[in-house]
């Protein structure tokens, strides 16, 4: 068996650690527990005593496998890891798609966006089961797994389909349950993009700022006539020093409904005119009728003194 030399160039390649625990994205912290202690048991020296792929075992563990669960043992680490891998699916789908190199990712990237979910949780499982048997596959299929990854937030990037939780992802009977308590006459649009707006309100709640702003683009995709959407996008903005992108924002929160109490707060913090809200339109009123007979007085004033 050739042995990595687990140089620097080496790991480099391993920049995905849910690929390397042989998770898919977005697991919670009990599954990424559950999976570590499992890899962490088959690769303890005291699992493979007089084995002869110890010594590759250890360093496994010891340069791959810890850090990797010590970067998703946190919420604020797995939030970070995905807002980086979608970073990274942008940022290689800019000019061209993506062109999987794998079998389970090429199969993945043809399945109907109906299986998604269902197929991408079973080709995950298939691979992790083969990703220490023997420790030489380690790398082949780590690489497949970070490929599978990377096509998976691909194919549900900005789409109504999203399964994603904090929580990890939905199974399939979860998923049975919501489109049966649906009712039909619902606008499926409005719910997803409902859902990307209670998890920006999630994320927000925990700092994680960035996928707070991409799961609001993503509700605004799907219904950009919500107010509500455009408000917590400026709160957001005005958060990370953003005045110029919180300012679009909050007006077109006040466009779309003038009462919006906290887009009105954000509109003076950030010094734009906002008009009186439309409630109190009958005060507004009055003076106009009164500035109109002080106007036609002095018409008659001026005629009488040209007169």
């Amino acid at each position: 068996m050739d042995y990595p030399d687990f140089s620097a160039d080496w790991l480099g390649q391993f920049t995905d650690p849910y690929a390397v625990l042989g998770l898919p994205v977005l697991a919670d912290d009990r599954r990424v527990l559950k999976r570590y202690r499992a890899v962490a048991k088959q690769l303890h020296p005291d699992s493979r005593v007089a084995m002869p792929d110890q010594q590759l075992a250890s360093a496994l563990l010891a340069k791959l496998i810890n850090p990797a669960y010590q970067r998703l043992k946190q919420d604020k680490g797995r939030s970070e890891t995905v807002a980086m891998l979608r970073f990274r699916v942008r940022r290689l789908t800019r000019d061209q798609p993506l062109n999987p190199q794998g079998e389970a990712a090429r199969r993945l990237q043809s399945t109907s966006i109906a299986d998604v979910d269902v197929f991408y949780e079973q080709a995950v499982s298939k691979l992790a089961e083969l990703q220490h048997q023997p420790l030489g596959r380690f790398e082949e299929v780590t690489m497949a797994l970070a490929e599978l990854n990377l096509v998976y937030l691909r194919l549900k990037m900005g789409e109504p389909m999203v399964r994603e939780k904090r929580t990890g992802l939905m199974s399939a009977p979860q998923v049975s349950r919501v489109r049966i308590t649906q009712p039909p006459s619902e606008t499926p649009s409005i719910s997803y993009a409902e859902r990307h707006y209670r998890r920006a309100q999630e994320y927000l709640e925990k700092e994680t700022l960035l996928l707070a702003i991409q799961e609001l683009r993503d509700a605004i995709k799907l219904n950009p006539n919500l107010a509500k959407y455009h408000t917590l996008l400026a709160q957001i903005y005005l958060k990370q020093n953003l005045p110029g992108a919180a300012k679009a924002h909050c007006r077109q929160a006040l466009k779309l409904d003038p009462n919006d109490k906290k887009a009105i707060a954000y509109a003076k913090q950030l010094k734009l005119s906002v008009n009186a809200p439309t409630g109190v339109t009958p005060a507004k009123t009055q003076p106009r009728r009164e500035t109109s007979r002080t106007a036609k007085g002095g018409l008659f004033s001026r005629f009488g003194r040209g007169g």
